[in-house]
């Protein structure tokens, strides 16, 4: 118990932290939401992709586990939220931001920052949180997407909104430099480490600030069902694909973690842009966020005792 105490002590509760300095700062003097979540996607997260991808040490087997095993457990999740919302017999809009709340996690905002406390000393766990990340930009603007607007949406859309994302550059930038084995000088490279730096601050204060005013009216069924979807089955199910795969080590652990974060913002965003159900979309992130500040932290205690 000692090392859960840890756990909650020196991970979860200095996020939680700047989560609630975040949500404070939000409603004293109104934060520039556009502003801080443009600072972070455009120029704090692509300085983070690059610095650890540049650095780590992730060989070609690593990314190749890293990818098969976000398929099977994605197209698994997807499959799970497809039964309970036609178990529930939920209505069409309410399915589709169900499905969205349970699949798309905060692998941003919320899973960098834990990932960076979790795997200080292992760059490799912070790169493979990096890849995760990447990819739910990917599902969002994909499955996140088709989910919400159904046929009104077309393929050019979808692929204009994944061009125009800088991290998917900084990624290639740096696969390429560390392949041609070119050193970038001292006066390029501390900069763009000190954006690195500031990237859990920012990012943390943010997502406090988006669910400052964000209100739980009632516990809905639905509502019931994401906290269990988002926050158990899916570390379940992530749990039997790295069991299945054999998967162990960091690997295990960074996965497996990654794998029990809240819902994402961007479900409430697709859910409000497109009227469905935007209230229990928001709802749902304030839930799972607030909730997981436990059920992370259990997930990465068993992470430590299971590999």
């Amino acid at each position: 118990m000692s090392i859960l105490y840890h756990i909650l002590l020196d991970i979860i509760f200095p996020i939680f932290l700047l989560i609630a300095a975040g949500a404070v700062l939000q409603r004293v003097i109104r934060l520039d939401l556009s502003t801080l979540s443009t600072l972070t996607v455009y120029f704090l997260l692509p300085a983070v992709c690059f610095v650890n991808i540049y650095e780590s040490k992730m060989s070609g087997e690593l990314i190749s586990q890293t990818l098969v095993f976000l398929l099977l457990f994605n197209i698994l999740l997807i499959l799970t939220s497809m039964f309970i919302a036609k178990a529930n017999r939920f209505d069409r809009k309410l399915t589709a931001t169900f499905k969205n709340s349970m699949v798309l996690s905060n692998s941003g905002n919320y899973g960098l920052p834990v990932s960076e406390l979790v795997f200080a000393a292992n760059t490799a766990g912070m790169s493979i949180q990096i890849i995760i990340s990447i990819f739910q930009n990917l599902l969002t603007f994909t499955y996140g997407f088709f989910n919400s607007v159904s046929a009104e949406s077309s393929g050019l859309d979808i692929l204009r909104k994944i061009i125009r994302l800088p991290v998917i550059y900084a990624l290639l930038l740096a696969i390429l430099l560390k392949w041609l084995h070119i050193d970038i000088p001292e006066f390029l490279w501390k900069p763009i480490e000190n954006s690195s730096n500031a990237f859990l601050a920012v990012a943390l204060v943010t997502l406090g600030a988006q669910v400052a005013f964000l209100k739980i009216t009632r516990i809905s069924r639905p509502i019931v069902w994401i906290v269990i979807g988002r926050l158990i089955i899916s570390p379940i199910v992530g749990l039997l694909v790295i069991f299945t795969l054999g998967l162990t080590g960091i690997t295990a652990q960074a996965l497996f973690i990654a794998s029990s974060f809240p819902s994402s913002r961007n479900s409430a965003l697709l859910a409000l842009e497109y009227d469905n159900y935007p209230e229990y979309a928001s709802q749902a992130v304030l839930l799972t966020t607030v909730i997981s500040s436990i059920t992370v932290a259990v997930v990465v205690y068993l992470s430590k005792i299971l590999f």
